[in-house]
């Protein structure tokens, strides 16, 4: 069977090192190089002494050189980095799966406004598939290039799509409370993360500013042109991983818990990482962590005639180089569950 050759960009953040445990375990593909434009040169466990047994150098970049030695490439680099350099992997004939927001939406002024830095030219936010994996799979099959979703709107557009996508949530009837581990924030320094300050502690932060409601409401609108707008409020809480999307909207027609459980059960019966729990039950980040999972569960209150939908995943898995792997699987025709079927890790 025909090995794969990889290349990771961006190798020592979060996302860049979870590709690469990952990817251990991938039957087709092989981490063939790493690269960061900060540390050429430098062993990869150097920076990360778990991976002592692996022997990658950190190696500059080089689109003409990538191209010829690779089969596809995962961008895990900050927005603003992929931006410039994705369209030269792009023109030189690689396949990408990009994890920054640098190509979810798709115009330059959309992403201006909301991610304050310039925008890669628009014939390559066209050209970018969307690739939240159980919705687009078809568009990602025939992709070389996408965009993979980010860790709220994964969480949050998994459980409010079964509604939406049947036109059954009124219009800005949506509010989003959604909570992320620390790990989020990336590896970087800085004080919101520092933790004296998160240890014991939630903050709210980017309130009705976050760069990911544009994403949401982007593809909210695929399904439904009348979704309206979304209030979205992000909190750090003090856990490593996870993220908690917890959902409330107006329905927009009559129904009962049940039949609603009955649509994400049907929803997503062919959907091998998420998983509906049963009618009444809730789940927790624990019990998708370290997983390309995404748990749900459901409810529906017969007195304020509203749902309430709580979504979970692993922010570095299905929120990142989980979904990630589960695209580039789609794109080489290869199972979704290849490499990336292993059970959370609890407690």
């Amino acid at each position: 069977m025909k090995e794969y050759k990889v290349g990771i960009v961006g190798a020592t953040g979060y996302g860049g090192v979870e590709l690469i445990r990952l990817l251990a375990n991938h039957p087709h593909f092989h981490v063939y190089a790493v690269y960061s434009s900060s540390q050429d040169g430098t062993e990869l466990a150097e920076v990360y002494p778990h991976l002592s047994n692996t022997v990658y150098t950190l190696q500059d970049i080089n689109p003409k050189n990538m191209a010829e030695e690779l089969d596809l490439v995962f961008t895990a680099t900050p927005s603003g980095v992929s931006s410039k350099l994705v369209p030269q992997l792009i023109e030189e004939g690689i396949k990408v799966v990009d994890l920054s927001g640098d190509f979810r939406l798709k115009t330059e002024a959309l992403y201006e406004k909301w991610y304050k830095k310039p925008a890669a030219a628009e014939a390559f936010l066209q050209q970018s598939v969307y690739g939240l994996s159980e919705w687009f799979a078809d568009e990602v099959e025939s992709s070389t290039f996408v965009a993979n979703p980010g860790c709220y709107p994964t969480a949050t557009l998994l459980g409010l799509a079964p509604l939406v996508s049947k036109q059954m949530v009124k219009s800005n009837s949506i509010i989003i409370d959604a909570k992320s581990g620390i790990s989020g924030a990336g590896r970087g320094l800085s004080q919101m993360a520092h933790y004296a300050e998160i240890n014991e502690n939630m903050k709210i932060y980017k309130v009705n500013q976050h760069q990911h409601i544009p994403e949401i409401e982007s593809i909210l609108e695929k399904w439904d042109e009348e979704i309206g707008h979304v209030t979205f409020s992000t909190h750090l809480v003090p856990m490593t991983r996870g993220i908690m999307s917890t959902i409330y909207a107006e329905l927009s027609e009559e129904s009962s818990v049940q039949e609603l459980h009955q649509l994400y059960v049907d929803t997503y019966q062919n959907s091998p990482f998420v998983r509906v729990r049963k009618a009444g039950e809730f789940p927790s980040t624990k019990e998708v962590s370290a997983s390309n999972y995404c748990d749900i569960g459901v409810a529906f209150d017969e007195r304020t005639k509203r749902i309430t939908i709580v979504s979970v995943i692993d922010n570095l898995v299905k929120g990142a180089a989980g979904q990630a792997i589960q695209n580039a699987n789609i794109m080489m025709g290869f199972e979704q569950q290849a490499g990336i079927g292993l059970l959370p890790v609890f407690p």
